[in-house]
């Protein structure tokens, strides 16, 4: 009995002794995280601040490769240029990249009256639903601390994917869904136009949206017809 005994309590203090498993350490979401990008996305960041300093723009967008595409159209040209609006839009970027960017200097000394914001699905590929509804929700705030006299026209992500049962499509809902919380009835207002690109089948016409991810000429002409009673309300 007593070397079972000992056996016993020696087996206890060996297995005690050993070390016990990694545990990863939950990885925070980078979606908050203030980053930069390359030397060239600098440099287009260094252009916008030298707008914003000018402090004459009345409409702010800020966006990704969708909201930088405005640039490139005949229609921003006739409708949004005299309504001095800039566009902050970089193909590419995250909701970090972005926050990056208003905390180095492209929220100073611009005064727009309203903000049209529309930013994440760039960051489908690295974060989850709630941490780029999280995301989302950093960049609102921070354009409410740094601007508090500008209204906010937060449009819901656009879809993507060609085929309404694509992967992306339920995860963009579920943050659309997140971020329309964040409508306070003052100053953020929620808009989700996402439906108007569809055909009937739901899907992603090519004429509107050729990669089913960027709108052509077409499918900003929808973006401004479905957007422009709401921002025009908010102008006033």
């Amino acid at each position: 009995m007593k070397t079972r005994h000992f056996l016993s309590l020696l087996f206890a203090i060996s297995i005690a002794a050993l070390p016990c498993p990694a545990t990863a350490a939950p990885a925070g979401n980078s979606a908050v995280k203030p980053a930069p990008r390359d030397s060239g996305w600098v440099s287009r960041h260094e252009g916008f601040v030298a707008i914003a300093k000018k402090g004459d723009a009345k409409i702010l967008f800020m966006g990704d490769s969708i909201t930088d595409g405005w640039r490139g159209e005949k229609l921003w040209k006739e409708k949004y240029e005299p309504m001095k609006a800039v566009d902050f839009g970089i193909g590419g970027d995250r909701t970090e990249h972005v926050l990056w960017r208003m905390k180095h200097g492209e929220c100073t000394g611009i005064k727009p009256k309203v903000v049209v914001l529309m930013i994440g699905t760039n960051n489908l590929g690295a974060n989850s639903g709630p941490q780029i509804a999280e995301g989302v929700t950093s960049i609102v705030r921070e354009f409410r601390r740094r601007l508090p006299r500008a209204k906010i026209l937060l449009l819901g992500i656009f879809p993507r994917g060609e085929k309404h049962d694509d992967s992306a499509r339920k995860t963009i809902q579920d943050i659309n869904r997140q971020i329309a919380k964040l409508d306070d009835g003052k100053w953020v207002k929620y808009l989700d136009i996402g439906a108007k690109f569809f055909d009937a089948k739901g899907d992603l016409p090519k004429d509107v949206m050729p990669d089913a991810l960027h709108p052509n000429a077409k499918g900003y002409k929808i973006w401004a017809d479905a957007m422009d009673p709401t921002l025009q309300a908010m102008l006033k």
